[in-house]
């Protein structure tokens, strides 16, 4: 699996779990939805994406959005 797989399952994941606890929960949980929204918005404009590095550092191939 190479990172941009990675980078997206897992902000699909988080996404997912925000909203079920906000209906669980809290509506604040809406709060990390829109945090990785905004991630996701501006590792599209910037090519920055913190999780990215850390995976590269790990060994996991590059795709061809993190280079």
């Amino acid at each position: 699996m190479s990172i941009d797989r990675i980078v997206m399952a897992w902000a699909g994941g988080i996404v997912l779990l925000s909203v079920l606890l906000s209906f669980a929960h809290s509506s604040y949980w809406l709060l990390l939805t829109a945090f990785v929204g905004i991630n996701l918005l501006q590792s599209a404009f910037t090519g920055f994406c913190p999780m990215a590095i850390l995976l590269k550092k790990l060994g996991v191939k590059s795709g061809a959005a993190f280079e």
